[in-house]
């Protein structure tokens, strides 16, 4: 047994914040932490020791919050939320909960309205003032906004919903949904389009019915009713060991077979919140390296884990980007264990990754040091220069698909900031990525710290908090804020003249036998 880190944590009964390790043992990395009340817990922190060793080499930290909400000099991670001064990460990706409603009602949800006893549901002034705090955020204002719920799509006003975060000047909206509306709809998609959203972010937990009964019938018509109206979908299946993880290698060849529509899967191991035995926690807990060599078995060597980045690999890319144009940009610094990512391009019928073509280490090693040279006070000019002059040495021509230029690509984002020419790789490409959201047993306040992913509330006294605080201390964020600002089922109901029941999806499978 070796000993990794040194780190926080919590106890999983009583919420107490503990010394925490994290440690190797038998090629595996565990985290154990001790409650003087409750004893001793460890839990499966990432699967690979060499793995976990290789992503370590790209962890590096963002700038920070300058004006943090939480203004405490002594604040205390997790538990002063937020952001608080120590939070190292700008919110890259913001989510906002427009409901708690949901036409489902899947066994392993955070929330939805029933077991929560109560509707939150902000109004349409108080989603404008969310969407200012999080565009109020600096080095680098907030600009990408997830609409999440609860199924936001049952909201009546969901267009005006999506018009505000226009107005308010987000340049990228996600709509996360189970589809089920989407499906019934063919102008629902061709709606949310054309008011501002640039991709559905689809539950999507395999091609079977058996790993996918939530949406497996509905999903066909919902990526039919997105083609028709250029709407890119981001498949999201949450991964669970001994649930769907056989079908890990099948969703990747599903999305691929769908690139014209769907741009990207991101794979969601599962946090396993609430209080679970150790037996149940072994049976189902999957870290991402498990998904990628499951990744790699299930496509026969297609896409390997060696293929996978984690997250702040793309820092040099803004720090020159930044030096470069003299403006804060976006950085990705979230935690090296919080995710991993690839770019996959098609070449007939064979799958591409990037890394077989594209020397990643190489490029943003040299990135690193022109970003260096710059900010030393040497020439922006004389290093474009060599950035052109040594683009094509980190590019394998005979490997990379033969319709695509990509030391052009490269240059326009780096040197001429043509952000067009990322959309466009987007479209050539897709995006396949995983992020394991922690839970009471695997938390790392570190990792936290970091967290670039987060939910913006109406409580002025914590409007920004990370997604591994909102939801893994519900009892202390999410539930707390939302019950704050909730009405009754009672009151709903009046207000709305509609049932609560009413929202529930009742499936006659009937009618897609027959369409089938």
């Amino acid at each position: 047994m070796k000993i990794l880190e040194k780190t926080q944590s919590v106890c999983p009964e009583c919420n107490r914040l503990l010394d925490a390790e994290i440690f190797e043992r038998d090629g595996k990395v565990y985290i154990r932490k001790t409650c003087p009340e409750h004893g001793y817990f460890e839990d499966l922190y990432w699967g690979d020791i060499d793995y976990y060793n290789s992503a370590k080499k790209f962890a590096r930290d963002g700038k920070g919050i300058e004006n943090p909400n939480v203004k405490k000099k002594d604040a205390v991670c997790p538990f002063d939320c937020g952001l608080c001064p120590l939070h190292k990460s700008g919110s890259n990706l913001t989510n906002i909960v427009v409901t708690n409603r949901c036409d489902l009602n899947c066994w392993y949800c955070f929330f939805y309205a029933e077991k929560a006893g109560y509707v939150y549901e902000p109004t349409l002034e108080q989603i404008r003032e969310m969407a200012r705090v999080i565009r109020a955020e600096r080095p680098v204002p907030g600009n990408a906004i997830q609409i999440t719920g609860g199924e936001p799509t049952i909201r009546d006003d969901l267009i005006d919903i999506i018009k505000i975060f226009k107005e308010e000047g987000f340049s990228h909206v996600q709509l996360n949904t189970n589809g089920i509306k989407m499906s019934q709809d063919p102008n629902l998609a061709k709606a949310v389009r054309e008011a501002g959203v640039n991709n559905l972010y689809l539950s999507f937990d395999g091609v079977t019915a058996k790993t996918n009964p939530k949406n497996h019938w509905e999903a066909p018509k919902v990526i039919e009713n997105c083609r028709k109206a250029d709407l890119g979908i981001v498949l999201v299946p949450t991964v669970i060991k001994t649930v769907n993880d056989n079908e890990i290698g099948d969703i990747l060849k599903f999305a691929f077979d769908n690139m014209d529509v769907v741009r990207g899967v991101n794979y969601q191991p599962v946090s396993l919140v609430g209080q679970m035995p150790r037996k149940e926690r072994d049976k189902f807990r999957i870290t991402i390296p498990d998904v990628l060599n499951k990744l790699e078995e299930q496509t026969d060597g297609q896409v390997t884990k060696e293929d996978f980045f984690p997250i702040p690999t793309e820092l040099p890319l803004s720090h020159f980007v930044e030096a470069i144009t003299k403006r804060p940009q976006y950085e990705l610094s979230a935690h090296f264990a919080c995710g991993a990512a690839s770019y996959i391009f098609k070449d007939g019928d064979k799958m591409i990754p990037i890394s077989r073509f594209l020397d990643v280490p190489g490029i943003t090693d040299f990135l690193e040091k022109r970003a260096q040279d710059i900010q030393a006070g040497k020439s922006k000019i004389i290093a474009g220069a060599r950035l052109l002059a040594r683009l094509g040495s980190f590019i394998d021509n005979k490997k990379k698909p033969s319709y695509l230029n990509f030391k052009k690509m490269l240059f326009d984002i780096l040197i001429k900031h043509n952000y067009g020419s990322l959309a466009v790789m987007h479209k050539k490409a897709l995006f396949v990525g995983m992020m394991h959201f922690m839970d009471k047993y695997n938390y790392d306040v570190e990792r936290v710290k970091r967290c670039v992913i987060h939910y913006v509330t109406p409580d002025k006294q914590m409007p920004i908090i990370p997604f591994c605080t909102f939801n893994v201390f519900p009892e202390l964020y999410r539930d707390k804020i939302q019950k704050k600002y909730s009405i009754s089922f009672k009151e709903w109901e009046k207000k709305t003249g509609k049932k609560l029941k009413d929202d529930l999806y009742h499936r006659d499978l009937s009618k897609f036998k027959e369409s089938n």
